[in-house]
């Protein structure tokens, strides 16, 4: 197996000899899909089929198997990548993927984020600190809500304003209502600022469609997106990426709770196929994910890896304005904070409670070390 080849490591339910008969087997259905004994050409025996590289025990009674799969399948496929590390075996309930090593030819093919943390930071004009987001809330409002809405968190000082993920593009204010009222809102509040508001309209439907999407905002002014890429497809999602360079992608985690460890799907892989920015459910908050594995996302998304750039690490799901000094010395100041609901919670004070927001990250990442 050659030195480029996908390192894979999975969690077997497994030990001794039950876990070497699954790694075993985890290897041909991840590579071949048939019996060894049927596998006759000699290089795809030598060069293709998958390799067990080391089995441990583990202290639970499970075992982490690292496997060696040959990239010549991948090509530049997001979508057979996600089929190579994951496919049949995201079937069995006893197997789940702890982390996954990509070879420098397969980043560099993928390309990484074309902006990252350094393009949205030239984007809105902040330095020296954390950035502040928010979403637009409930479902169902009207594009005069919105727009009202997206002009207070403006004149709050809020660094990106996005839609909330579940609407729909023809839903009642729809795509094109929403991107032409919140980004007109955007660019009349803002004007005069040092800093520069960014909105981010969720595009959704067919790959056609949400090209379509990002042109008609494109031609309104609008610099980032919002997409789900386990919702759109990670094919789609990287398409995407290429076609529209300048575009800022925020990349928000929906579909993506399964077997697949949240640093592996959230960090490396979203970041490997395009993801400027990365939401990521924070411990603490309406999930279930623990501080650890908010660690290992945000490592995942910002740690140096063969030329790539940085992704902005989006910490969300229930955050609140008083936990922002403890989110920026946990994250620290390469970092968005996503807050949504606990300043909608505000109503009638929702700008004050805005305001505090904006000024409690600006205080916190005064507070943390450069």
């Amino acid at each position: 197996m050659s030195m480029e080849a996908l390192r894979v490591v999975y969690r077997l339910r497994s030990v001794g000899a039950e876990a070497t008969r699954r790694a075993e087997a985890l290897a041909l259905e991840q590579s071949v899909e048939m019996p060894i004994e049927a596998v006759t050409d000699a290089r795809v025996l030598r060069d293709v089929v998958g390799r067990v590289e080391s089995l441990e025990q583990q202290g639970d009674g499970t075992s982490l198997a690292r496997l060696a799969l040959s990239a010549e399948s991948i090509g530049s496929d997001a979508g057979q990548l996600m089929n190579m590390l994951f496919g049949n075996s995201s079937l069995l309930d006893d197997v789940g993927v702890v982390d996954v090593d990509v070879p420098a030819t397969l980043n560099s093919c993928f390309g990484g984020p074309r902006l990252g943390i350094d393009g949205i930071r030239s984007l809105t004009g902040v330095s020296g600190r954390a950035l502040s987001c928010t979403a637009l809330k409930p479902i169902g409002s009207t594009v005069e809500d919105l727009a009202r809405m997206t002009r207070l968190f403006c004149q709050a000082g809020l660094d990106v304003i996005k839609d909330d993920h579940g609407w729909a593009a023809d839903a009642r204010a729809s795509f094109r209502e929403r991107v032409v009222a919140c980004q007109r809102a955007v660019d009349e509040a803002g004007r005069g600022r040092s800093t520069r508001t960014l909105y981010a309209p969720v595009i959704s439907g067919s790959l056609d469609a949400m090209r379509g999407q990002i042109r008609f905002a494109q031609a309104h002014g609008v610099s980032m997106v919002l997409v789900a890429p386990m919702v759109a497809g990670v094919s789609n999602f990287h398409a995407l990426r290429r076609e529209f360079p300048e575009i800022v992608f925020l990349a928000h985690p929906a579909l993506a709770g399964n077997q697949m460890a949240p640093a592996a799907l959230l960090g490396t892989l979203f970041r490997l196929f395009g993801a400027d920015a990365s939401i990521f459910p924070n411990h603490g908050g309406r999930f279930s994910y623990s501080r650890a594995v908010c660690a290992a996302i945000v490592g995942a998304l910002r740690v140096p890896l063969n030329g790539l750039r940085a992704a902005l690490p989006v910490p969300a799901g229930g955050m609140t304005v008083e936990r922002v000094p403890e989110l920026v010395a946990e994250y620290g100041r390469d970092a968005m904070l996503l807050i949504g609901g606990s300043l909608l919670i505000a109503r009638d004070q929702l700008a004050a409670r805005s305001r505090a927001f904006v000024e409690a990250v600006a205080a916190a990442s005064s507070e943390v070390a450069t």
